[in-house]
């Protein structure tokens, strides 16, 4: 049985893939979101293993957020950027997870540094070798402090 937190991280973990599917695919919010709620959550195969269990109310939510909030968070990262790294010439994996951070972010309901805590989480599970869990944590610092303020 797996317990909340680690299915509200796994569900995470589904969103920043999903967003980043949809990016390069062109598939649609719905299809995506039904795709990994049938396919992804829990599901086991011999060569890979098995997926986490996610939970499929946060992973909803993070990937409608941010597709609806896109273009809010696309800004909100842009400025956390440094000028002359656009949002477009980011890795599409972290243009991905920027999304769904920012989206949990603008929802304002998770503490805005166990938002950041988690993704950069996701960040060490793509790059584990790389720079990029910093890079994703001072810019998802810079988001949370313009997203809540209030919390800082």
């Amino acid at each position: 049985m797996t317990d909340k937190k680690q299915m509200r991280s796994a569900a995470r973990l589904y969103a920043v893939q999903a967003l980043f599917q949809m990016e390069s695919s062109g598939q649609t919010t719905e299809s995506v979101v039904k795709e990994f709620k049938d396919l992804r959550f829990g599901a086991s195969y011999d060569d890979i293993g098995e997926f986490a269990e996610g939970d499929p109310e946060v992973f909803r939510k993070l990937v409608f957020t941010a597709v609806n909030e896109q273009a809010k968070i696309d800004q909100m990262t842009h400025r956390a950027l440094v000028a002359k790294w656009p949002i477009a010439r980011i890795d599409p994996t972290l243009r991905a997870l920027f999304r769904a951070a920012g989206a949990e972010l603008v929802e304002a309901v998770t503490p805005p540094k166990v938002v950041i805590v988690e993704f950069v989480d996701v960040a060490k599970a793509f790059f584990p070798e790389g720079r990029e869990p910093k890079f994703v944590n001072a810019v998802l610092d810079h988001m949370a402090r313009e997203a809540q303020p209030e919390k800082f």
